[in-house]
């Protein structure tokens, strides 16, 4: 995809197109156009920090065809879905039925930029690959962790900058973060306990090729 470096209509035409690519039309669209497009699977660091949890309650934002939340209502928690895509939370909702565990799930349609919690409170919040547009994954964690209970778990996992999406748009490099980026946007209460990039391998049509997930796991205090 162009990206700023373009000239003429061709490369601001393509950088519209990302932009949308962070609102909920384009989205809807995505999800309404074909068949499955996620894996499914469960992401390998949301495995990897609640796989030995005792279950409680949890908030999944941008939980897009759901299967984090398959994964983590199998696991035996009480998982509320989020996302900004009518479509998408359908999609969910099917998969869900699917799995035989819709009775452990309800859904949230909120975009992550904007959501109050409110009153609602999680053991976990977790969100994967959600990215925000200018730097914006520091307010949307800020407002992720409001939602998680005293003494319980923040998980924010995205793509880190890497040679592996040069051939991106600008406004989707700049959505990208690293881990430590992130910090400012926990409340003091917060305690981190894992601020690190991870490699991952992706499947590509050429084969797997290494990148490296931005992941922040922290703890609110107890009290």
């Amino acid at each position: 995809m162009s990206g700023h470096h373009d000239h003429g209509p061709s490369g601001e035409h393509a950088e519209q197109a990302a932009t949308e690519m962070f609102e909920p039309p384009a989205w809807d669209e995505r999800y309404a156009g074909q068949g499955r497009y996620w894996s499914g699977e469960p992401n390998p660091q949301l495995v990897a920090a609640a796989g030995d949890l005792a279950p409680g309650t949890a908030l999944d934002v941008g939980c897009g065809e759901g299967g984090d939340v398959v994964w983590l209502a199998g696991q035996g928690w009480r998982v509320t879905g989020a996302d900004f895509s009518a479509e998408g939370l359908a999609r969910a909702a099917d998969h869900v039925e699917q799995a035989g565990v819709a009775d452990r799930v309800e859904w949230w349609r909120v975009d992550a930029r904007t959501f109050d919690a409110g009153d609602r409170s999680y053991d976990l919040v977790t969100s994967h690959y959600l990215h925000a547009p200018d730097g914006g994954m520091v307010e949307v964690t800020r407002r992720l962790a409001e939602a998680v209970a005293p003494g319980g778990l923040l998980l924010v996992v995205g793509h880190a900058p890497s040679h592996e999406f040069t051939h991106l748009s600008e406004s989707h490099r700049k959505a990208m973060f690293l881990a430590a980026e992130l910090l400012p946007g926990l409340p003091e209460d917060f305690e981190p306990l894992v601020v690190e990039q991870r490699s991952r391998m992706l499947k590509r049509d050429t084969g797997p090729v290494e990148a490296e997930d931005s992941v922040l796991l922290a703890r609110r205090a107890k009290s």
